[in-house]
């Protein structure tokens, strides 16, 4: 543990999950004045708004605090596969209201860049991490300059030696129970990936930086099991969704709240790219994989007006619910007093 506290720069090696949509600085400033490290998810933030949560966690800790972003390949688009997804949404489009020829496409989650660089470079964060792999070598380089430590998400054992042989300073090692997107980036074959249990022994043997585990940890005992497999640090999630700082959707609350209906599986429906989520209406209906689904993020678009819609009558039907498969013992309270809770699986 105390390489990875040395790392982060923390005095709890505890990271909160980086939960796009669900919060913003406030949870992110809350748990490091706890004692870990907040995470700002930065990837579906505009450029006005990434500033202002920069300034807002800049100004409010003099702790380490991690802006995390995506760095996936735009697709091309596919107008052909475009129509046939619209075509398939066309009987939810007719329930709802909804014009299809009115749906504006979006250009949806843009990877990490030189014009968010620019405006990041202000603030030298002291950690950046990412999903879906790494940025191109003249971007990395550009975050090693700022003295922030770079952290990845691995999938796999052979994406965990990919990431340390490019130079990362932590490992995020994500088990098949995790919430939210998949961060694989070598390959898309979901058979390849494993629960946290199995994948972490393997990655902590292979490398020698520290390894951060994330996938099913919500409580002090899930702490104690992750570092009792050699993880030097844990990053938490679906737990701090409830959490009074949390912006999580009222429809997305509700699904959290209802354990004995938390069915969660892994979907390309929301956004194109595998992510484990509360299974409702759409992935009932559809199917929670669909090969008609646009590639990430080119899917988001279709569903939008559906999810708004929905939303509006309080139903998650069309939303992105996403959530660990252990919800056990959510609760909805302060984000310090998560940390604390959690803070109790490293004191033994």
């Amino acid at each position: 543990m105390k390489a990875a506290c040395d790392m982060l720069g923390s005095a709890l090696p505890l990271i909160q999950a980086p939960l796009a949509g669900v919060q913003l600085s406030a949870m992110a400033l809350a748990v490091c004045r706890s004692g870990g490290v907040g995470s700002l998810p930065a990837a579906l933030l505009p450029p006005d708004a990434l500033q202002r949560e920069l300034q807002a966690l800049s100004a409010g800790t003099d702790r380490p605090y991690n802006v995390n972003f995506f760095a996936h390949i735009p697709p091309l688009a596919d107008p052909a596969r475009e129509a046939r997804w619209r075509e398939r949404l066309a009987p939810y489009y007719t329930e709802f209201g909804v014009d299809p020829a009115s749906i504006v496409e979006g250009v949806g989650r843009q990877p990490f860049n030189h014009a968010v660089a620019d405006l990041v470079e202000v603030f030298k964060p002291p950690i950046v991490s990412f999903h879906f792999g790494l940025p191109a070598p003249d971007l990395l380089a550009r975050v090693r300059s700022w003295g922030s430590r770079v952290l990845s998400t691995a999938t796999t054992l052979e994406e965990a030696r990919w990431l340390e042989a490019h130079g990362v300073d932590g490992i995020i090692a994500q088990g098949w129970e995790a919430g939210g997107h998949r961060g694989h980036f070598l390959s898309a074959d979901l058979t390849r990936q494993t629960g946290l249990m199995a994948l972490l022994p393997q990655v902590v043997r292979a490398v020698k930086v520290p390894v951060i585990a994330t996938g099913g940890i919500t409580d002090a005992a899930s702490v104690r099991a992750a570092l009792a497999l050699g993880a030097g640090a844990v990053q938490v999630g679906t737990a701090f969704m409830l959490c009074e700082e949390a912006i999580t959707s009222a429809p997305h609350r509700q699904a959290l709240r209802q354990p004995d209906l938390h069915h969660t599986a892994v979907t390309n429906l929301m956004t194109g790219r595998p992510a484990r989520g509360i299974v409702n209406r759409l992935m009932r209906e559809v199917g929670p994989i669909n090969e008609l689904a646009p590639a990430f993020p080119l899917a988001v678009s279709a569903l939008a007006p559906l999810r708004a819609k929905a939303e509006a009558l309080g139903s998650g039907d069309f939303s992105p619910l996403w959530s660990g498969q252990n919800f056990s013992g959510l609760k909805e309270v302060p984000a310090a007093a998560l940390v604390a809770e959690l803070a109790q699986g490293f004191a033994d």
